[in-house]
């Protein structure tokens, strides 16, 4: 009988937070699962749709804190991918969406072992979760995605195009940023624009607060607010409830 395995990765993103916002496909894969490499925001209860036999490994990355090596977490998708067929990748958010799943894969395609991606709900898509639509016909054309903090470790200058067009702003990795991302704006004579932060979104603990984003830096130090959190720009964030 031949007893060897197939090597399989699968990018699952676990969403941002709330166990029940992971996709049907998602639930799927990590019922079958094999092995499981888990990193710091994919909810730990979602280990439990796994089976008992199920290796878990957590190779998470706090926010300016203590990490796993890229290259410690690629030697193991390859090492158990091989020993154990199916390897599971679970990435919280989406993997695609400022995370490295997509290094991942070409890693894993490089060493001859077969890959899938489960999409999961990104963070900014909890905005919905607090009243403030990413989008309105009235008030924003579009959306603009930028991460707070580069590799090395600048801001983006994406932020100086995004404030000028009227669109909604969203901001990964920011909250180290708050002086830069309001003297940008301030700069720029858009200190009265809206801005929202939601920390540890669609989470019993979560967190948010509003306000103007000349004065992003007390806003955060007001309410508390650390990371992780996503930082939103842009009239859809005081748009009235109660509005038709």
């Amino acid at each position: 009988m031949n007893d060897k395995k197939t090597p399989e990765l699968y990018i699952v993103g676990a969403g941002p937070g709330d166990p029940d916002l992971i996709t049907v496909k998602g639930y799927k894969i990590l019922q079958q699962a094999k092995v499981i490499l888990y990193d710091n925001l994919a909810n730990k209860s979602l280990l439990d749709l796994a089976p008992a036999d199920c290796e878990k490994i957590y190779v998470g990355k706090h926010p300016y804190g203590s990490y796993t090596p890229q290259e410690d977490i690629h030697e193991l998708i390859k090492t158990k991918a091989f020993e154990k067929g199916q390897v599971v990748r679970l990435k919280g958010g989406d993997p695609f969406i400022f995370g490295r799943g997509f290094e991942e894969v070409l890693f894993a395609r490089k060493h001859g072992i077969k890959t899938q991606f489960i999409p999961g709900i990104t963070s900014m898509q909890t905005a919905g979760m607090n009243d403030i639509p990413l989008t309105h016909r009235a008030l924003s054309e579009g959306m603009w995605i930028v991460t707070g903090t580069k590799k090395d470790g600048s801001l983006s200058a994406d932020l100086a195009l995004a404030m000028q067009s009227n669109t909604t702003v969203i901001i990964y990795m920011g909250m180290k940023k708050a002086g830069y991302i309001a003297q940008a704006y301030i700069a720029n004579g858009k200190g009265e624009t809206p801005v929202a932060i939601i920390q540890h979104a669609s989470l019993p603990n979560q967190k948010a607060a509003k306000g103007l984003v000349k004065d992003l830096e007390t806003i955060i130090g007001e309410n508390h607010l650390t990371h992780p959190a996503i930082i939103i720009i842009g009239q859809v964030v005081n748009i009235p409830t109660d509005s038709v």
